[in-house]
């Protein structure tokens, strides 16, 4: 991994039967039928080329890295920096310190809900989250104002499953001191105005966090456009390994904020008198961490560099658009989540079935999504429903995949009625 990722000039012609075959799980069937998977928000498929990274990493470089003098040592120490200067350059960070290797989103946020909460929220303080916010992005904040007595308000949306902005820009006051909201909605695939809400928290000296383990596989992310304090975003859902994530935290924060965990890698110097803890990144990056998993993570970020996130957005808006069209032609099927603007996500419910019985009989045609409250219970509330279908959508998905999907959905409408 001796590129970087803004050094990989040349981009793919996007021929989808080409991308195709860069996945082999597209290749299997199941229960005799071809497989069309459409649960991609719950996680990606990986390419060979991410395949092939992790291979290698296991059989010709595995080795603990940092402390090391060794070849192999030295070896998977570059590799895995070399992965966390790709994340910088992918994100458009300032400084490879400012990027910190976790297990995923949900890691990530704990992180900073313990680290910098716990330290710098008080009694009375004010965090705002949204309606639509998964459950890793409420749970945290509410142990947090149990513990320290903060204030969680909630930022309301509509019918369709857009934010109302206006009450958004009420719940500001002097007391607002966090802001965590989450970019692209799991369960609604709406696209929040995230950047208006960070302005908006930034003119009054509130510190920000972006959830974008739905957005950052769909649309190119600038963390230096968007002036946000820490963003978050898990590999696994964009076409890296499961169990590693990062946490963008801005240089002046993170230097400010204690050690979320204890043990090795994260100290200079220990005694039974005094810890001296260690310099960014590595002081919030205890114990052996996921190496296979962040060289991974970087090999899948150069992927997506050499197909283009213009080719990715067309691609998928085309998928939504012709799903949601085929969809609605169904009297029997109520969508939910229709915001003006959306990505990648289609949820349903069905007449007199429930999503559960759904997705089984969607599995008999070979057909993988995903159905429930999909961590959002709160969605579902404000829904009026407990649970839904949910179809959601990759570059390397097919118009005519979905065809069969809404012909295997007929089929379920037939049995039922």
């Amino acid at each position: 991994m001796d590129k970087l990722i803004f050094d990989i000039k040349e981009k793919k012609n996007f021929d989808i039967n080409l991308i195709r075959k860069e996945f082999p799980v597209l290749q299997r069937t199941v229960y005799d039928k071809p497989l069309i998977y459409f649960d991609n928000a719950a996680t990606t498929q990986k390419p060979i080329p991410v395949l092939d990274t992790i291979r290698n990493f296991y059989s010709k470089v595995n080795s603990n890295i940092h402390r090391g003098v060794h070849y192999l040592s030295d070896s998977a120490t570059s590799e895995y920096e070399c992965a966390r200067r790709i994340v910088k350059d992918f994100i458009q960070a300032e400084q490879e310190q400012e990027i910190i290797y976790t297990k995923g989103t949900t890691e990530a946020i704990n992180l900073v809900v313990h680290s910098y909460g716990r330290k710098y929220l008080n009694p009375g303080d004010e965090i705002l989250i949204t309606a639509m916010e998964h459950h890793a992005n409420i749970v945290p904040w509410q142990l947090l104002c149990e513990e320290k007595g903060c204030v969680l308000r909630i930022i309301p949306m509509d019918d369709n499953g857009d934010l109302i902005m206006e009450e958004f820009d009420k719940l500001f006051t002097e007391k607002t001191k966090f802001l965590s909201v989450v970019h692209v909605s799991n369960s609604l695939g709406t696209v929040n105005n995230v950047k208006y809400m960070i302005d908006k928290a930034r003119a009054i000296g509130a510190v920000t966090l972006v959830d974008a383990a739905q957005s950052i596989q769909h649309t190119q992310i600038s963390v230096k456009e968007l002036q946000c304090d820490f963003l978050v975003f898990s590999g696994h859902k964009i076409y890296a390994p499961t169990g590693i994530g990062v946490l963008f935290g801005r240089r002046e924060l993170l230097e400010k904020m204690p050690p979320y965990q204890g043990g090795g890698d994260m100290i200079r110097s220990v005694t039974f008198e005094k810890t001296i803890y260690n310099d960014l990144p590595w002081k919030f990056e205890a114990g052996t961490p996921n190496i296979a998993g962040a060289i991974g993570l970087g090999s899948a970020l150069r992927y997506l560099h050499t197909i283009g996130f213009e080719a990715i957005k067309k691609q998928e808006d085309e998928l939504l658009e012709y799903a949601t069209e085929k969809v609605a032609e169904i009297k029997e099927i109520r969508i939910i989540g229709t915001a003006k603007e959306k990505t990648s996500v289609l949820s349903f419910v069905l007449e007199n079935a429930h999503p559960h019985d759904v997705g089984t009989l969607l599995d008999r045609d070979g057909i993988a999504i995903r159905t429930g409250h999909h961590c959002t219970e709160p969605v579902m509330r404000r829904f009026g429903i407990p649970a839904t279908s949910r179809a959601s959508f990759a570059f390397y998905n097919t118009k005519e995949e979905i065809d069969i999907f809404v012909n295997s959905i007929l089929k379920v409408i037939n049995m039922f009625s």
